[in-house]
């Protein structure tokens, strides 16, 4: 009576974890692009060391299609280096009261299609530090792109001449984390401050956009030579959107090798 007991209870385990992992290995085919129910047909007369494989092997898929995309949108986005947020020197960088730094390196405003304007002088790391967050965000799956404002502008203005300016849009549309570096080092003039506005105006709260300047909010009118189109760009990046100050001297300057 007991060993027939015993061989239920057995039976029942063997039932128990077989019926787990069946629901494991369709749970990962959600991610593959496979026939579910050609999939659970075959589970049914699958062997354990079978359901064992599959596992395996989809799990291994899953994680090599995870590092592939990491990698294309690393190649894609335009990062000029390759700078990352291990060993960021922060003493420079002066965060608003209720933001501080962990909330900046977990990326949640990219999830809120929030803004943010790394503000400062040349040299305080600004540009590092966007890099590295644009990398973080690739890395997490985050589509970006990388343009300076003078680069973005110019273009944007090749597109326009050579009619593909909508489907230039298009693809900066695509990005969920736009980086516009070193905003205000170079003039805009009327036609490319009109396109820079268009690129703004889309990503609002649809994209997260990253600035980099050294120019404050009172200075973008000079930035964009229309203080109504700058007014219109500042009202949209304030509303969803925080600056982050950096103070103190270039790190280039103080390690340059000229005296």
């Amino acid at each position: 009576m007991s060993t027939g007991n015993g061989k239920e209870q057995d039976t029942r385990r063997r039932r128990a974890s077989t019926g787990r992992r069946m629901e494991a290995i369709m749970e990962l085919a959600r991610g593959l692009p496979l026939t579910r129910q050609v999939l659970a047909d075959s589970l049914e007369e699958a062997t354990a060391a079978q359901m064992a494989f599959m596992e395996t092997w989809m799990r291994e898929e899953i994680a090599s299609r995870g590092r592939s995309k990491r990698a294309r949108l690393l190649r894609q986005a335009g990062f000029p280096q390759s700078k990352e947020l291990d060993g960021y020197n922060w003493t420079l960088v002066r965060f608003p009261v209720d933001y501080g730094r962990e909330s900046l390196e977990s990326l949640e405003f990219t999830g809120r299609h929030e803004d943010v304007v790394l503000f400062g002088p040349p040299g305080t790391g600004k540009t590092h530090l966007a890099i590295a967050l644009g990398r973080k965000a690739c890395r997490e799956g985050t589509e970006t792109r990388f343009f300076t404002a003078a680069g973005l502008v110019m273009r944007l203005l090749r597109a326009k001449t050579d009619n593909r300016l909508d489907k230039e849009l298009a693809m900066i549309g695509k990005a969920g984390l736009l980086i516009i570096d070193e905003l205000g080092y170079v003039p805009v003039d009327e036609e490319g401050s009109r396109l820079l506005f268009q690129v703004v105006t889309n990503a609002y709260e649809r994209q997260s956009v990253i600035f980099t300047t050294n120019i404050e909010f009172s200075g973008w009118g000079r930035v964009f030579g229309d203080p109504n189109m700058a007014a219109a760009i500042i009202d949209r990046t304030v509303h969803h959107g925080r600056m982050i100050r950096f103070d103190g001297d270039s790190y280039r300057r103080t390690h340059a090798l000229m005296e």
